[in-house]
């Protein structure tokens, strides 16, 4: 295949998965505590850091993040700003990971730091912006960041993790069938797959049930 040719289909395919992550987002908010919802776009944003690397993950979250404020948000500009930063937090540290050394390994150590810099960031987000952001006195805000702000981005990072690493070797198995995605772009390692897949979901449904604990239905 010549390389216009991959070139178009590469660009399909970012901003097919670019429309699908806001997709998620206008479609799967699910209420995890208080005011704090679990929407599944950094996934999709993962899976195109892994497959396309960190700038096209970095210009499709700002894609992302600016059509969910002028469509489905309500929290205007500082949700705008805070969704990049979430992402960008969660994703880079994988997509930089994994681009200068493809491997299963790599990728769990990426996105195991991104959930944990992801967390930290939004912590310190919370504390700096909250109090102008809901009209809060910061020492109402302090007081939520231990226990609602630390648990829920920790839930969010595993899980959108888990699901990335689920889902990343089919998606790329597909994208690679129409072209989209050269063989050298993807771990041709496959011995481990079975056991992540199995873990990963174990993961998912010790976290779905974590989820239903915390809001108190079971």
């Amino acid at each position: 295949m010549n390389k216009e040719k991959y070139d178009i289909k590469k660009l399909a395919a970012i901003s097919m998965m670019t429309a699908l992550a806001f997709v998620s987002v206008a479609i799967i908010r699910i209420p995890v505590v208080s005011f704090l919802k679990y929407e599944p776009k950094d996934c999709i944003i993962a899976i195109l850091a892994f497959l396309y690397g960190p700038a096209a993950a970095a210009l499709s979250t700002v894609a992302v993040s600016l059509i969910e404020m002028i469509t489905v948000s309500d929290t205007g500009l500082i949700g705008f700003f805070m969704n990049i930063t979430a992402s960008l937090l969660f994703v880079m540290p994988a997509a930089l990971m994994y681009r200068r050394a493809k491997s299963l390994k790599i990728a769990v150590i990426g996105l195991a730091a991104g959930a944990l810099l992801m967390t930290g960031g939004m912590i310190l987000w919370n504390y700096v912006v909250t109090p102008f952001y809901m009209g809060t006195p910061r020492a109402d805000v302090v007081k939520m960041l231990v226990p609602v702000f630390l648990p829920f981005n920790l839930f969010k990072g595993s899980l959108n993790a888990a699901i990335t690493l689920l889902l990343y070797k089919r998606v790329a198995g597909i994208l690679r069938k129409t072209g989209a995605v050269q063989s050298s772009q993807t771990d041709g390692s496959s011995k481990k797959s079975i056991a992540v897949a199995a873990i990963c979901a174990a993961v998912i449904v010790m976290l779905i049930l974590v989820l239903l604990a915390w809001r108190g239905i079971i």
